[in-house]
């Protein structure tokens, strides 16, 4: 079971968990992906970054969701630490959200190299859309998405 909640991106934990993800991308990618994060889009109206604790309160991941249009929600900077299982309950948590906020769709980034992020992100549904914004053109680029389940219950 995780707690998961809104954080602020700046935060103190909220650091500590980009670092690790920063780190665990640049050993797969080559590239941190810091330079496609910025935390005042995580800030506004329709957009949040949150944080997951396990049971015993010690960190267990982050993810943010950004708006792209009126009707879809980019995710970024999610990330699990690994083997804390929290992956699922964290990406669970920011669709809930998305719907909460009128989204439709939910649309993510990731490199084609980073195998085991492609496979988590399909396992949950998503599927392989037409790369969008920056990513148009970019060969090492794939872009997902997923339309919600609407019956799912908001919690946050």
């Amino acid at each position: 079971m995780f707690a998961i909640a809104p954080a602020d991106p700046d935060s103190l934990d909220a650091k500590v968990l980009l670092a690790e993800l920063g780190a665990a991308l640049a050993r797969v990618t080559g590239s941190d992906g810091s330079a496609s994060f910025d935390a005042a889009d995580v800030r506004g109206p329709r957009a949040c970054f949150l944080v997951a604790r396990a049971a015993d309160g010690s960190l267990a991941g982050c993810g943010a969701l950004r708006s792209l249009t009126d009707d879809v929600a980019e995710l970024k900077r999610m990330y699990a630490r690994p083997g804390s299982g929290a992956g699922a309950a964290l990406l669970a948590a920011l669709e809930r959200q998305a719907l909460a906020f009128g989204y439709r769709d939910v649309w993510l980034e990731t490199r084609r190299v980073n195998a085991r992020a492609v496979a988590f992100y399909e396992k949950h549904g998503y599927r392989v859309i037409d790369n969008f914004g920056k990513y148009v053109g970019r060969p090492e680029a794939v872009c997902l998405g997923k339309r919600p389940d609407t019956r799912a219950p908001v919690f946050l």
